[in-house]
């Protein structure tokens, strides 16, 4: 499909059956049969190795392209952050006149909030603080911004968001307290995975018709999508790169201060 010398990335997913109904549908990211890129187990028993790997040999279908308008560094982290955040995102119509909330201003929030400001929604971001509000607002474009430590702006901002992208969340997150930001028939799309379970009223949901649902990463279709989305709006994931070798120190980092707002590793 590709010649010899194109410029591609892989994203998290490496391999599906492209046979069941949901590849046959372009919803090869749900495949059951899928392998992830990193940690997934062959039937060999070989167990991938991601972006730690020498070199990687996989399906052309799970190959994606990578436009001239992108550098390498900025397209890695959109092939599984991006696309974990633009398709929702696309899926649920998200445009001019959606009220969109993205909770969590990190390796996904950030690129969620430029993904819906750049779809011309009227964009909250959303944070347990104020510490990002001039990133989230002067960088990201984000028209608003909502503290919810701020018990009189969260009462405020009752049934404000027709989407609601959770990108992020605490070990004592208040669900039931998020989903009342979501307005009649609107959605709460989760993109982060708690460890524990969701712990929620039913009434948060039925008095408002709310819908709760999961997004795992994007067809390939999408993802080459998404990368000219990305080039024609001037999306760019905000990045720092470290040599390869640095790689033990990029994990101290992640444990220690964070990264603003992905850390890329490059050979």
């Amino acid at each position: 499909r590709y010649a010899i010398g194109t410029r591609v990335g892989v994203g998290a997913q490496c391999r599906t059956c492209l046979k069941c109904d949901d590849c046959k549908n372009h919803k090869e990211h749900c495949c059951r049969g899928g392998i992830d890129t990193y940690t997934g187990e062959y039937e060999d028993g070989y167990i991938s190795q991601g972006g730690y790997a020498d070199y990687f040999r996989c399906h052309y279908n799970w190959v994606i392209p990578i436009p001239d308008g992108l550098s390498s560094e900025v397209a890695a982290p959109m092939l599984c952050a991006g696309i974990t955040t633009y398709q929702p995102l696309r899926k649920y119509g998200v445009g001019p006149g959606k009220r969109v909330g993205v909770i969590g201003i990190g390796g996904l929030g950030h690129l969620g909030i430029m993904w819906a400001v750049k779809m011309g929604a009227e964009v909250t971001a959303i944070s347990s603080s104020p510490r990002k509000f001039h990133d989230a607002t002067e960088v990201l474009g984000a028209q608003h911004y909502l503290n919810t430590s701020d018990g009189k702006a969260v009462a405020a901002a009752y049934r404000s968001f027709d989407v609601l992208l959770c990108t992020a969340f605490g070990a004592d997150t208040d669900w039931d307290k998020l989903l009342r930001l979501v307005d009649s028939d609107g959605v709460f799309v989760l993109v982060g995975l708690p460890e524990k379970p969701l712990s929620i009223a039913p009434f948060s949901l039925v008095g408002a018709q709310v819908a709760v649902a999961g997004s795992h990463i994007g067809p390939p279709k999408m993802i080459e999508e998404m990368f000219h989305f990305a080039v024609e709006k001037g999306v760019n994931t905000i990045v720092e790169v470290l040599p390869m070798e640095k790689a033990t120190e990029a994990l101290d980092q992640l444990h220690t201060k964070g990264a603003r707002y992905r850390l890329v590793l490059k050979r």
